[in-house]
């Protein structure tokens, strides 16, 4: 890789990590190409992206981003997950990670937050962001509907009554 293809990388790389919300960093040491296509197809499915780039480019590209804090976590075959969903590359992860031991998760970046490994674990354990507005919007529907069952439940039983009434007059 000649200086220009470097700079168009690290270019790259910290516009990636600048647009997502979450990154997790994990080692890959030992993973089959055929396990590390997998993994990305998981990620791309959950809606995340995972890169594979020299530890001193991404330090590079780390510098002056919300998401520096992972400069530390930059030691041997480590790769990058991100997403701009802030559940998706965790929980896309860690499910990849529990039935793949060669996949280390090391910790990560929330925005400016630092996260270790039980970090990202809890991220991946809350409801995506799509889960999280199908029960807001079922909250918000929620009153109208029992508003709707107040208001018809009277006529039924009215409607109720009058037959019983009716069965047991013509009995």
């Amino acid at each position: 890789m000649d200086r220009a293809e470097k700079k168009e990388c690290v270019a790259t790389l910290h516009d990636t990590l600048e647009a997502s919300s979450v990154v997790v960093v994990a080692h890959y040491s030992g993973l089959t190409v055929a396990q590390m296509q997998a993994l990305r197809k998981q990620m791309r499915a959950a809606g995340a992206n995972v890169q594979v780039a020299k530890n001193r480019l991404v330090k590079i590209a780390v510098t002056d981003t919300k998401v520096a804090s992972i400069a530390s976590l930059l030691k041997g075959p480590t790769l990058i997950a991100t997403s701009t969903d802030p559940v998706a590359a965790p929980k896309a992860a860690v499910a990849f990670a529990k039935d793949h031991d060669k996949l280390v998760i090391l910790g990560g970046a929330l925005g400016a937050t630092a996260l270790d490994v039980e970090g990202i674990r809890s991220l991946a354990t809350l409801p995506s962001l799509d889960e999280l507005r199908a029960k807001l919007v079922g909250l918000i529907q929620a009153p109208a509907t029992k508003l709707a069952q107040l208001t018809t439940a009277p006529a039924s039983k009215l409607a109720r009554v009058f037959a019983a009434y009716a069965e047991r007059d013509s009995a």
